[in-house]
This record gives structure tokens, C-alpha cells and sequence, in this order.
């Protein structure tokens, strides 16, 4: 029979103004992993013990609470070095994991592309390496003896290169997955779509969203959970003016993302590099909106990406209970409040989307020859014809296309008119 694993969550408060929030997360991230939250411990300290974490008072708290409660696991909101991990694990005989290894453990469930389990592969590697010094550290003093001093260097050392020689093998596969990624990104390009990258919070709605914008067939998985998607997809959505634009669904941000996470998602991460603008999406019933603006923001910053027009989304408007959220930050952009699972404001992101891309496109009027039909089947295909006449000179329309495209039908201009 299934057992749900019993988790202790625990934390030490520095002084941050965000602890709480960041300590529920935790609770969070051990309900996404599939783990029960029995308990809570935490600490007011000036500094993290180096040696335990908790002081020595804590630990022994610690080591009752567990018996006590029946815990499984203890999960630790900060990240641990490996002998901070083995002094623990001594001191209160159980599995001990930090908030990086939850995050991690959370994304190898969920990844399904072969690019996405490459990348938490990586990680993985990355998060390992540094901590087997705190291992075999703690191994050499357990073995001790004549003829046994030094075995746990020597382990060491074969594991680092084992390691490091896996980390070279990984990134090689992934430059490879990556290079196909490269020619999608190119033939995105040759199409001249404009890209729209919906970035945010984990379990903000940005799957959900995307779904209400595309047809059934098109839709992408969506669950009220957190890092419900790993690996990016695109759709293709049309504007109210009718303009086509490309529009890819990320991977969701959390408080203190680790390092090595964006190290290893940094080819995911770079379609929001490559994108002509941002819709920021934030839980805004959730009273932690202000902490999730602001490390979504911090996030795009690190990715060099604060200078592109963006607008900003508060969504699952329908579960708030008061008035709505109002968000404090530098960056200029509109700010618009729906609900896009009672399908509430939607209309608002893509008119939203159309006016910050307005400057892409042009309404114009064309009149082609019937013997040029191939240039009104192209037009027909990317763009959205309306007041189509077949004159005895051929065929006559107005739509809103990309100034990019003009110059390719310029002989059958009647006039550049209509606003885009």
C-alpha cells in the first residue's frame, strides 16, 4: 500500500521580511513533491550554524519532534552543505533534504522532454558535486583505524571525477538537444511572428491562460500545482486585429530560484531572451503577490531581460477576497487584474498584447491580379482578410499585416490606411 511521506519543515529566521511567505512555500513545494507537512520548527538566529543549522537546543527539539510526529523527512528551507547534512542526520537519525533538492526532486517527476530531463540531470550533477567532501568527511571518521586514513580522500576524489566526467556528458547531449532548438527558434523567425513569452510565478495561471487563447486541440497540460510545466510550448494566437503572434508558455519561478536551476534551464530560459515582449502573470489572490512580482521581476533582470515592453497579469481574480492587489515596482507597464479560469478579462491580456506590438503592423488595402492569387492564398494564410471584393481587376481586401511584409507586396498597394 502507498504511504505518503511525512515531512518536517524547518527554517531559520534571519530577519527577512519574507520568511513566512518563504516558509510556505516550503509547505508548498513538499505538497508538490507529494509529501505530507506534520510539523514546523524554526529558529530566530543572527547567522545559520555552520556545524547543524539549529543550534544545539533546536536539534534536540528537533530529534523529539520527529519520533513525536512520526516524520519520515526533514526538509530545510535553506541550502545545506553536505556536512551540515550528515551532523544533522547524526543528530536526529532521519532523511534529511534542502528546499534545492525538493525543487529538484520536483522537477524530475515532472519533466517529460528529453531536454527537460537533461537539464535536471545536470542539476542534479551540479548540486552533488560539492557536497561530497561533507560525506566523506564524516565516512574517514566512522572507518578510522591502521590501513583505513585517507580511503575516504581517495573515494572522494574518484567520485569528483566520475562526476564531473557525467556533468561534461550531459552538457554535450544538451548542446546537441539545443542546436535543435536553434532551428525551431530560426524557423520561428523566418515566419516574422512576433514572439510573446509568458513568464511569472509557478502556479500563477500562465498554462491556464494560454489555453483560453488557443483551440482544444492546441492546449497545453495545466494543474493547480507548482512547476506544472518544465518544458517550454508554444501556440500561435491570433491578436482582435487579426495579427498572428507566437506565444510560448514557461517554466514558473520561485523565491531564492537556485542558481544551478537557472544554470541548467538556461536554454529554456532563453526563449524569454528571444521574445519581442513579456506578459508577466501573478497569483494575485494570493496575499504573497508582492513577493512573487518582485522575484519574477529579479529573475528577468538576471536574464538581462527588464528592458522589454511588458504587461503585467493578476490573475485568479475570482478567489480574492478585498480589493485588488496593488504591486510596487520600478518597472513601466500596464497592469491589468482577470480571471482566466471563469475566463474573466481575457480579452483584456490580447488587446493589452496588440497595443504594445501595434508598432509591428500596418492596415492596408491591396488589390491583386487574379493571375498573382498565390500572393492573396500567403496573405490568406498568416493574416485575417476582411471587405474582399473580386473586381474585374482582380481581387481587393483591407487587413492589419507586419510593416515587415509590406515591402514583399508593395506593387499591389492601393493605400496604407487603417491604424495597426
Amino acid at each position: 500500500m502507498f504511504s505518503i511521506e511525512k515531512i518536517i519543515i524547518v527554517g531559520v529566521d534571519l530577519g527577512a521580511e519574507n520568511f513566512r511567505e518563504c516558509m510556505n512555500e516550503l509547505r508548498q513545494l513538499v505538497l508538490a513533491a507529494g509529501g505530507e507537512v506534520v510539523g514546523e520548527l524554526t529558529q530566530k538566529r543572527e547567522a545559520i550554524k555552520s556545524s547543524t543549522y539549529l543550534g544545539k537546543g533546536k536539534i534536540e527539539e528537533l530529534s523529539l519532534m520527529v519520533d513525536e510526529l512520526e516524520a519520515d523527512t526533514v526538509v530545510f528551507n535553506n541550502e545545506l552543505f553536505g556536512s551540515q547534512i550528515r551532523n544533522i542526520e547524526a543528530e536526529v537519525d532521519r532523511k534529511i533534504i534542502d528546499r534545492t533538492y525538493l525543487i529538484l526532486d520536483i522537477f524530475a517527476k515532472r519533466a517529460t522532454s528529453k531536454e527537460g530531463q537533461l537539464q535536471v540531470q545536470l542539476a542534479k550533477l551540479m548540486y552533488r558535486l560539492p557536497r561530497l567532501a561533507g560525506f566523506y568527511s564524516a565516512l574517514s571518521k566512522v572507518a578510522g583505524g591502521i590501513g583505513t586514513r585517507g580511503l575516504g580522500e581517495q573515494q572522494l576524489e574518484l567520485d569528483r571525477r566520475v562526476i564531473n566526467k557525467e556533468i561534461q556528458k550531459v552538457k554535450n547531449k544538451l548542446k546537441q538537444v539545443e542546436r535543435t532548438r536553434d532551428n525551431t527558434r530560426l524557423n520561428r523567425k523566418r515566419a516574422n511572428l512576433p514572439l510573446v513569452s509568458l513568464v511569472g510565478y509557478t502556479n500563477s495561471g500562465k498554462s491556464t491562460i494560454l489555453n483560453k487563447l488557443v483551440k482544444e486541440d492546441k492546449q497545453v497540460f495545466a494543474k493547480d500545482m507548482l512547476f506544472a510545466t518544465l518544458d517550454t510550448a508554444h501556440r500561435r494566437v491570433n491578436l482582435p486585429n487579426g495579427q498572428p503572434v507566437i506565444m510560448s508558455d514557461t517554466v514558473g519561478f520561485v523565491s531564492d530560484l537556485p542558481t544551478l536551476l537557472v544554470e541548467s534551464f538556461k536554454s529554456t530560459l532563453a526563449e524569454v531572451k528571444q521574445a519581442d515582449m513579456i506578459v508577466v502573470v501573478i497569483d494575485g489572490s494570493s496575499p504573497d503577490y508582492q513577493m512573487q512580482l518582485d522575484t519574477t521581476l529579479l529573475v528577468l533582470k538576471e536574464l538581462d531581460c527588464l528592458d522589454k515592453p511588458m504587461l503585467i497579469v493578476f490573475n485568479k481574480m475570482d478567489l480574492l477576497i478585498g480589493q485588488k492587489p496593488l504591486a510596487f515596482h520600478e518597472k513601466k507597464a500596464t497592469k491589468i487584474h482577470v480571471s482566466a479560469l471563469e475566463d474573466a478579462g481575457i480579452d483584456l491580456i490580447l488587446s493589452g498584447i496588440e497595443e504594445i506590438l501595434s508598432d509591428w503592423f500596418e492596415g492596408v488595402s491591396l488589390l491583386v491580379p487574379y493571375d498573382q492569387y498565390s500572393v492573396v492564398d500567403f496573405l490568406n494564410n498568416k493574416y485575417h482578410l476582411v471587405d474582399v471584393e473580386y473586381l474585374e481587376a482582380g481581387v481587393r481586401f483591407n487587413c492589419i499585416m507586419q510593416r515587415s511584409d509590406i515591402t514583399r507586396i508593395q506593387n499591389y498597394l492601393i493605400d496604407v490606411r487603417m491604424d495597426g
